[in-house]
């Protein structure tokens, strides 16, 4: 496995406990988002290191840069439809590109002026951005922001197809930190998270990130 991680608690002492934050592993050229599949779309993408098979371009796709949203999400691969984790890894050029053209999901969190601009952005926008409650290890919220980012369209085309540099199946090290999770949290080990800033103004301002 080539994600990086480190005990849970120890980097828990050093994350912001409020704000809207991307919390994500990544280096230089690269970030990490996850995403939580059905067995079939996860070994397609697997096998063939891009998405196709039984996964739909037609539809919106959800990614998330934060780990422990991702649990929450699935569960720890323990829902249905979610049993497999996949960490994507993706150019830090067309992931901020991805943030630059983000229209918030609803209008009261948007900049738009009125209703109707927010409504055409939003149709007219292949990427759909949410920020929600961040959650610990048990699902329990916290008072931090994390962000998901919908993608559909020639963004997602490009996303499953062009734009990745790698597709890792970490479903083992997430059912083994499952069971560390539900034991007080002293074994529990995660991905290394920092706060991401993205390359580009448009970018932060799009997306509302506390700087």
């Amino acid at each position: 496995m080539t994600l990086i991680t480190k005990p849970y608690l120890e980097q828990l002492s050093v994350w912001p406990r409020t704000g809207h934050h991307i919390m994500a592993q990544f280096d230089t050229d690269s970030i990490l988002v996850y995403q939580a599949y059905r067995p079939s779309i996860a070994r397609y993408a697997i096998e063939n290191q891009r998405f196709g098979g039984d996964f739909s371009f037609s539809r919106m796709s959800w990614i998330k840069p934060n780990f422990l949203w991702m649990m929450y999400r699935s569960g720890w691969a323990a829902k249905e439809g979610q049993e497999y984790i996949l960490a994507v890894r993706l150019r830090r050029t067309f992931f901020d590109e991805i943030l630059e053209k983000a229209v918030a999901s609803t209008f009261s969190a948007s900049d738009c002026p009125t209703h109707e601009v927010w409504q055409t952005s939003l149709q007219s926008s292949e990427v759909r951005l949410q920020w929600d409650p961040d959650h610990d290890p048990l699902g329990n919220s916290v008072e931090r922001r994390a962000v998901q980012l919908g993608l559909r369209g020639e963004m997602l085309r490009r996303y499953g197809t062009e734009a990745l540099l790698g597709i890792e199946d970490i479903t083992p090290f997430v059912r083994e930190q499952r069971t560390h999770a539900a034991d007080g949290f002293a074994q529990l080990v995660t991905p290394v998270e920092h706060i991401y800033q993205p390359s580009t103004e448009a970018a932060a301002l799009a997306v509302g990130i506390d700087r």
